[in-house]
Parts: C-alpha cells; sequence; structure tokens
C-alpha cells in the first residue's frame, strides 16, 4: 500500500552530479533502507561554491546524467535549486523546509563532505535546520570524523541502530552509517581518460545531439506523438487516463491528456519518464513545471499538453470539465464572473 503523501521522510541529496555516478545512487539506496525513508530527491545544482567551475559541464548535461543514474522510482532528480535561484545549501533548506512544513528532511552527505563540511556557509545553521545522515566513503571515515564539525557535534551523533529515528528527532541530531562502501566520486571519474567510464557520456550525449541537429529525423504527427505518450502512461501504470480535443476552443494546443498518479513519488516517475521520451521525439523538445513539488506536473509537447495529477488534485481542479465538449472560452470566461458574484 502506497504511503500517504503528508508527511512524508524524505532525504534530500544534493551536489552538482559532474557526473552523476554509482556512488550517488548507492548512498540513496542505503539512506531509503536504514533511514527509512518514503523518498530520495536529488537536488542538482546549479554550481559548486567550493570546486571550480572550469571543469564543470552544463547544467542540462548534469541533470541528463542523474537522470541516467537515478534507476529508482523513489529517488527523484530535481532543478529545485536552480529554480529557487539558491546556491548554498543553508538556503535551500531554509526554502525547502518553509515550502513543506508537513514533510520531515533528512539531509545526505558523504564522508568526504563531512570533513570539509566546517567550510559551508553558515554550516551550524544547517546542522540545527534538518537533521543529516553521513554515509562512509573509504579513506574519508577516520578524517571526517576527526574533523573540525564532526567534532564540535559529536553529542548530538546517534548510533546507527537507531537511524530510522533520525527523521523524528529535533536538530541538531546525526548519524554516521558505515555500510556505504563505494569509493568513487565525481572528481575521480573526471581524472581518468576521457574516453573510458562515464566520462564518455557527456562526449557521446554532445556528438549525438550535435548529430541530429544536424541530420534531423522527421517529425512525428499528432497521432504518432499522442499513441507515444499514451503507451508511456500505460507502461507506468497511470491511472484514469483520458484525452480531450481541443480543436476550436482554443490555440494553445490540439489535445490535452489527462492521467492521474496514485503519489507524488509515482507522478514524480510517470512524468519523468514520459518527458525524456518527448524530448527526444519532438522537434523543440519539451517544456516541464511542477516536478519539485510533484502533486501536479505539466508537459508542453507543443500539440498536446498532458497533465499528471494526484488523484485529490485532479478532483479539486477538474480539468475534464472544464474542457469538456461544450466548454468554450467564452463560456470559462462567463463561468467564472459567476462566481465571483456569488
Amino acid at each position: 500500500m502506497d504511503k500517504p503523501d503528508h508527511n512524508q521522510k524524505i532525504g534530500i541529496l544534493g551536489g552538482s552530479f559532474n557526473p552523476a555516478h554509482a556512488g550517488h545512487l548507492e548512498i540513496s539506496l542505503r539512506a531509503l533502507d536504514i533511514l527509512k525513508l518514503d523518498v530520495v530527491w536529488w537536488l542538482v545544482s546549479p554550481g559548486n561554491p567550493l570546486k571550480s567551475d572550469m571543469e564543470m559541464a552544463t547544467f542540462e548535461t548534469r541533470m541528463k546524467s542523474a537522470q541516467e543514474k537515478a534507476n529508482d522510482p523513489r529517488i527523484i532528480v530535481s532543478d529545485l535549486e536552480n529554480t529557487l535561484g539558491t546556491t548554498y545549501t543553508i538556503d535551500t533548506l531554509e526554502k525547502i523546509t518553509e515550502m513543506h512544513p508537513e514533510h520531515h528532511f533528512v539531509w545526505l552527505m558523504g564522508a568526504d563532505n563531512l570533513a570539509e563540511f566546517d567550510q559551508w556557509k553558515s554550516w551550524r545553521k544547517i546542522a540545527t535546520t534538518v537533521p543529516f545522515a553521513i554515509f562512509n566513503r573509504p579513506s574519508y571515515s577516520k578524517p571526517s570524523l576527526e574533523g573540525i564539525a564532526a567534532n564540535e557535534l559529536a553529542e548530538h551523533r546517534i548510533d546507527q541502530s537507531q537511524a530510522n529515528t533520525l527523521y523524528s528527532l529535533k536538530p541538531p541530531a546525526w548519524v554516521y552509517c558505515e555500510r556505504t562502501n563505494n569509493p568513487m566520486s565525481s572528481t575521480e571519474i573526471r581524472s581518468k581518460n576521457k574516453l573510458q567510464q562515464e566520462v564518455t557520456y557527456f562526449k557521446v550525449q554532445e556528438t549525438q545531439e550535435l548529430k541530429d541537429n544536424l541530420s534531423p529525423q522527421k517529425p512525428l504527427t499528432t497521432t504518432e506523438l499522442q499513441e507515444l505518450i499514451i503507451n508511456s502512461l500505460e507502461d507506468d501504470k497511470a491511472e484514469d487516463v483520458i484525452q480531450i480535443d481541443l480543436a476550436g476552443k482554443t490555440s494553445i494546443a490540439d489535445s490535452m491528456v489527462i492521467a492521474s498518479g496514485r503519489s507524488t513519488r509515482q507522478v514524480s516517475a510517470i512524468a519523468n519518464n514520459l518527458y525524456r521520451k518527448l524530448k527526444h521525439a519532438t522537434d523543440d523538445g519539451c517544456k516541464l513545471e511542477g516536478m519539485a513539488k510533484a502533486d501536479w506536473v505539466l508537459l508542453d509537447a507543443g500539440n498536446i499538453i498532458i497533465h499528471i495529477f494526484r488523484p485529490e488534485v485532479r478532483s479539486f481542479y477538474n480539468l475534464e470539465k472544464m474542457w469538456a465538449a461544450d466548454f468554450t472560452p467564452e463560456k470559462m470566461l462567463a463561468s467564472s464572473v459567476g462566481a465571483e458574484d456569488e
């Protein structure tokens, strides 16, 4: 049975993801298991104040890297930090906790980050904003636990046997999880031969995109595009999928598709998978909005608009009624005026 969407336990793993790698995935999966989280957000940062931009891939490329590596529906890749315009972790966490007071958040870090945590802006304030979990990284464990931040916060550390209660503790509270052993790091990946392993992802993608731009495929017809959308929604178990013909009602699109996911987790997964497919299938790509909260996600594929809702949100806005066969823009205006008069 799906958990309720309110009072979720959410882990936040922030970083450059330059590129995303197996270490990010392992930390996230361990966190879901050890901390008993409902979901983990990967916040792809616009930049890193402690690192040079010289070897930083574009934000779009790093988002793609994270989306490719996050192969578990409980891991949600988000551009929230870019949307909020925040650079520092403390600013991001303050906005997130203010936006979602109903959820429980836990900040996730590798041991290498704990070693330099005292260099972060307002690191003590971060520690008192949300609980945080540190995950073992070979060669970093000892120096991180002997560092300034770990020593200063030592009395607030809980035993790993109590890790499943961390989300409920008042910060400062933290735990050190030793069952994570993946030594990989983004820095190590970038330092290796650029023709090897995951760094080739960037060049292959850029080369392929260049080829696609020089020799574009024949664009899909509206019917083919609609078939792609419906098949994707069905594959991801979307519920109550309906199609609405917008011809003669509006100039924004020819068709609208509305579907439901049982939870924010499923809504996000459905939208994320569909977004990837549409981005490669349309000339102008696809615009995506609403992933940060994931109770109503909108995808604009040009001729077709797709809305993916949680059931309660869908019922509240009732777009099916708004865009019913006999509902024109003029009637919509008259309806809204009548509601104001009441």
